[in-house]
């Protein structure tokens, strides 16, 4: 029998390890990743500490793009000679897509040869594939909650801290769908509220609800987790009139959050919101 103070909330296991608390979810329906309890009233999803090692394989394998079945296959084999056979497979698919490669060696040539001057165009960003972006997005992400969850931050920490949550927010932009956007937009609001930034907290907080608004297929929590940080921001711009209008409006939406988890977490910060 587990210590039930042992054992870690989903959000908890969730930023620990890398995994959004949908994918977390997902691997458990898929037997992947079972929860060590699971509360039979609530419904709430307990981890063990050292199931965390499992999820940080599994979401650096999908980083990787691995599909699902052979990352079943991986965390099931003791052999590393085997599990670096798998790793063989997969590899030959990557190398599949080398056309981007070949554009690249093409574009060279021309240069080379003088036929396209080398500064036709302003310099861009590098080109990055869509797996390094996402993986980028989502460690920055999660690099931006261990420095907002931090007791007591430097200067240079909350530099940091900002330009992670933007970052994040950037690589979505590129690769992500909708909800990324949404959740990128929130993050930097919350850490522009933690910062008592109140303009760029709104801003950010105005661009989550707009995005949740215009996006359909968002989860049942996702408006209200917006409208959280409304609230939030407008805290800290000092308008309690506002603040309590949109406290009012996130736990209206809860009433139709059908998860306890996703429920659970966002009324855990609507209970931190600034006075």
């Amino acid at each position: 029998m587990w210590d039930p103070s042992e054992l870690l909330s989903i959000g908890r296991f969730a930023r620990l390890s890398g995994l959004s608390i949908g994918a977390i979810r997902h691997y458990d329906e898929l037997d992947l990743l079972r929860p060590a309890a699971v509360d039979p009233d609530t419904g709430y999803r307990r981890y063990r500490p050292e199931q965390l090692e499992s999820a940080r394989l599994i979401a650096r394998l999908r980083e990787l793009e691995v599909p699902l079945e052979e990352i079943r296959a991986m965390l099931a084999e003791d052999d590393p000679a085997a599990r670096a056979r798998r790793l063989q497979i997969h590899r030959a698919r990557v190398e599949a897509r080398t056309y981007r490669l070949q554009r690249v060696l093409h574009q060279v040539t021309q240069l080379a040869a003088g036929k396209e001057p080398i500064v036709s165009r302003p310099p861009g960003p590098p080109e990055l594939d869509d797996a390094t972006r996402r993986a980028l997005a989502v460690g920055l992400f999660n690099h931006t909650w261990t420095l907002l969850e931090l007791p007591e931050r430097t200067s240079q920490q909350d530099d940091e801290m900002l330009h992670a949550a933007h970052a994040s927010r950037y690589h979505w932009g590129e690769v992500g769908e909708a909800m990324n956007l949404a959740r990128g937009e929130w993050q930097c609001s919350r850490v522009y509220a933690v910062l008592g930034r109140a303009e760029p907290a709104l801003h950010h907080a105005r661009r989550c609800v707009e995005l949740n608004l215009a996006n359909d297929a968002r989860e049942d929590w996702e408006l209200a987790s917006a409208y959280e940080a409304m609230a939030r921001a407008s805290a800290v711009a000092g308008e309690p009139a506002a603040c309590a209008e949109w406290r009012a409006k996130a736990e209206a939406e809860l009433a139709d959050v059908r998860d306890p988890e996703d429920r659970q977490i966002v009324e855990q910060d609507l209970a931190t919101l600034p006075v």
